[in-house]
């Protein structure tokens, strides 16, 4: 009897393991935290063994920082991309502030907090944390030099008050992983706090949110 040929194994170069296990990582750590990227971890989502994570990975601690930079880096594209198709300045500020204080960022501002506590005895996960911080002051920031520079904002320094700005959603979505706070409240203590920053009567941000904005 005849017995049926197996198909030949096809071999994967390097490229595609190493994009097989930094797809891994970002699923565990937008899945479970950042804390949960271990080698161990990576290898069973990857369905490689752990030898093989090690062969490719020199670093840990330099995967879960090149995870961490790349989570949060996609979210500035992907909010940019956002801005970028509205023209007023208040409208993209209300958005800004809207769509990151919605709720359904959870499991980024997990990425996030992580990374802040791991970043103490990780280097290179705390650089990486520091680089992308001043992104997104920079995206803050230019949202309200351009709204200042418009008259539509009274700001003298749009730089430190976009670290106010960020410094405050950040506590913000920190605090709902506990559950503190519905996401109407806190978006509305944010533009409260914000109007009250850049000279505008309560009640100038309250729209458009996220979701009229097709999120």
């Amino acid at each position: 009897m005849q017995s049926t040929p197996r198909p030949a194994r096809t071999r994967k170069t390097p490229d595609g393991r190493r994009v097989e296990i930094a797809a891994a990582a970002r699923a565990i750590a937008l899945r479970q935290g950042l804390d949960a990227v271990t080698q161990r971890a990576v290898a069973t989502e990857a369905a490689m063994t752990p030898a093989l994570v090690a062969h490719y990975v020199a670093s840990m601690d330099a995967l879960v920082a090149e995870t961490f930079a790349g989570i949060v880096a996609d979210e500035l594209t992907e909010l940019r991309e956002l801005l970028g198709e509205e023209g007023d300045p208040q409208r993209k500020l209300s958005l800004l502030l809207g769509t990151l204080l919605d709720g359904s960022r959870h499991d980024v501002t997990s990425v996030w907090v992580h990374a802040w506590a791991l970043g103490r005895r990780n280097d290179a996960l705390a650089a990486a944390v520091r680089e992308q911080m001043d992104d997104w002051q920079r995206m803050i920031r230019d949202v309200i030099a351009e709204g200042t520079a418009a008259g539509v904002f009274r700001c003298d320094d749009p730089g430190d008050t976009a670290w106010h700005v960020l410094a405050m959603i950040d506590g913000l979505n920190a605090h709902a992983l506990v559950h503190w706070g519905a996401p109407a409240v806190q978006v509305s203590l944010a533009t409260q706090a914000v109007e009250a920053m850049l000279g505008l009567r309560p009640g100038s941000l309250a729209a458009p949110t996220a979701g009229a904005a097709g999120r």
